[in-house]
């Protein structure tokens, strides 16, 4: 085991690190780049996402716990457009004061996850900064030519459907933050798992193919997310709020705060599916989240013109302060 104060060079680092974590088209990551081919009939589908400590994630957040989110992130983007997961890119931007073990732990993490969404580093390049720590990844899948689900594709009179539960994440980091004192312990630990450890829905996003008409994983929060499905649509949506799933610690905060529902809606990092389907699927989509072990909820409707619309359980319309993160 490293210890803190070891210091090891950029290609003894990838050597000890990441070279076990290579696919054989990563070459040991002894070369420039990768070789991969690309099945007849197929399309490569590739996103990326960057993290940086202090913004992204907590400086103090486990090594293991930051590769682990790093990854995931990127997946659900690939789970958004129905993709299965194959390969990524890591670049790491790392302090010395982090030291070998931290590099360590991160891979674990890396490992960990590889091993449960079967994808593997083809390569990438590690710096290093004065600070803050800056990562970025960049996720490959593939998908039928054709089979792509997009965020252009909602019409009116589509029901809007959300994969698992809306909020925790946003509350997971209120409670690090010291928020929520008088909540239960379990409920504490589930919703800081949810902030840390996101569950990409890559099992439920290729079986919405046929079902989606659009779809976007949530990472800015629902309300800006479904925002950016009516942009590239061309239409508006009503959410009602009274049909947000809650997990059960979320339910207990709702049900002392009826005003927390808005907040959940646009909190961000759910890294949920979230996406459109004309009625007549609704029991095909239930089936499939079923399938999956995912539970899937219908929370509104798709319309003519444009914006997003939040209403209470009477009907009424709730204003926002805000729809969600801004990355600028």
């Amino acid at each position: 085991m490293a210890t803190k104060a070891e210091a090891l060079g950029e290609f003894e680092r990838i050597a000890r690190f990441f070279a076990p974590l290579a696919a054989p088209g990563g070459l040991g990551l002894l070369d420039d780049a990768a070789l991969v081919d690309c099945r007849a009939g197929r399309r490569l589908v590739i996103t990326a996402d960057a993290m940086v400590a202090g913004i992204h994630f907590r400086p103090e957040d486990p090594a293991e716990f930051v590769a682990r989110k790093l990854l995931r992130v990127n997946l659900s983007d690939l789970a958004a457009m129905g993709a299965r997961p194959l390969y990524y890119l890591l670049t790491t931007a790392l302090p010395a004061a982090l030291g070998a073990q931290w590099v360590e732990d991160f891979a674990r993490g890396l490992g960990q996850d590889q091993q449960l969404y079967q994808v593997a580093l083809l390569g990438g390049d590690s710096v290093s900064t004065p600070g803050p720590a800056a990562l970025s990844l960049t996720a490959i899948g593939e998908i039928a030519a054709g089979a792509e689900i997009r965020r252009s594709g909602a019409r009116p009179g589509d029901e809007i459907w959300v994969s698992g539960t809306i909020g925790d994440a946003w509350l997971g980091l209120g409670v690090l933050r010291g928020d929520h004192p008088g909540l239960a312990g379990e409920h504490h630990a589930a919703l800081i798992r949810r902030f840390q450890l996101p569950e990409p829905r890559v099992a439920l996003g290729p079986a919405l193919f046929g079902l989606a008409d659009a779809m976007i994983d949530i990472s800015d929060g629902l309300v800006a997310d479904l925002g950016h499905i009516c942009k590239q649509s061309r239409v508006s949506a009503v959410i009602e709020l009274a049909a947000l799933p809650l997990s059960p610690a979320a339910s207990v905060l709702a049900t002392a705060d009826p005003g927390l529902l808005p907040r959940l809606a646009t909190g961000g990092d759910d890294y949920e599916l979230l996406f459109t389907a004309a009625p007549q699927h609704a029991a095909a989509i239930t089936a499939a989240g079923a399938a999956c072990a995912v539970p899937v909820t219908c929370i509104g409707r798709i319309g003519p013109g444009t914006g997003v619309r939040l209403l209470d359980a009477a009907g009424g319309e709730v204003a926002v302060d805000r729809i969600g993160w801004r990355h600028f």
